[in-house]
């Protein structure tokens, strides 16, 4: 099942934008976790639901609010454009921003479960023995809360993958610059002819969401496992 040229490259495009997008959620996701779990003020309950807002919303939705902030003349767009030449318009950065803001709130509902279910015990412990907060965060909760962190990295990674709305409405659908795989999906459904590029696609999205799966449970058996969980 040989891929064409298109094709390829919107797999290449697909990959590199999934991989961006969740590195760079990973850290603010890990915080804005912490602060769910582990924190009581006012407002919490605003905060949770603005983070999980991209669960429910239309993609269009979240690609048409996008256009209007980050834009090239959007609120915050147009003010990283003239200060520092940076625009996310129509180019992969902004399909990477659409993908990171879609796949978020997964990112950060697996880590938060996670966090729930460390036994606070255990840093407390640390505490009295001198060690600093930062300190028992990387030594004691990091470790314990890694296999929910990977699982959330490949939550959110596989749902990067199938962005398609809010990428469209963002960034448009750019061969080679924007269009990911269920972008060039699209494309070819509306090309008279082009069925097997469409079938290639589908099969290929599949094999990719589903070894994602299969990696991410194996990794956490074999953390919990070193971590005698199991």
């Amino acid at each position: 099942m040989l891929l064409t040229p298109i094709e390829w490259e919107a797999l290449q495009l697909s990959l590199k934008i999934s991989l961006v997008a969740v590195a760079a959620s990973l850290p603010l996701g890990i915080a804005m976790a912490w602060v769910l779990a582990r924190k009581q003020f006012a407002g919490k309950s605003i905060v949770d639901g603005m983070i999980h807002l991209p669960l429910v919303l239309p993609p269009v939705v979240i690609g048409y609010l996008l256009l209007i902030v980050m834009g090239r003349r959007g609120a915050v767009g147009q003010w990283l454009y003239e200060t520092f030449g940076v625009s996310f318009s129509f180019s992969w950065k902004g399909a990477a921003l659409a993908s990171a803001v879609v796949a978020f709130p997964l990112l950060v509902r697996a880590i938060r479960l996670s966090l729930e279910l460390v036994d606070q015990k255990l840093e407390q412990a640390a505490r009295t023995l001198g060690a600093s907060p930062w300190r028992v965060f990387f030594t004691i909760t990091l470790p314990l809360i890694m296999p929910g962190i990977l699982s959330g990295l490949v939550l959110a990674f596989a749902r990067s993958l199938g962005e398609f709305g809010a990428t469209i409405t963002f960034v448009s659908n750019i061969p080679g610059e924007t269009q990911t795989i269920p972008l060039a999906m699209f494309a070819f459904i509306e090309t008279p002819g082009a069925e097997q590029s469409v079938a290639r696609l589908c099969v290929l999205s599949i094999v990719i969401a589903l070894m994602s799966l299969l990696g991410s449970e194996w990794l956490s058996r074999r953390m919990k496992r070193r971590m005698g969980m199991q």
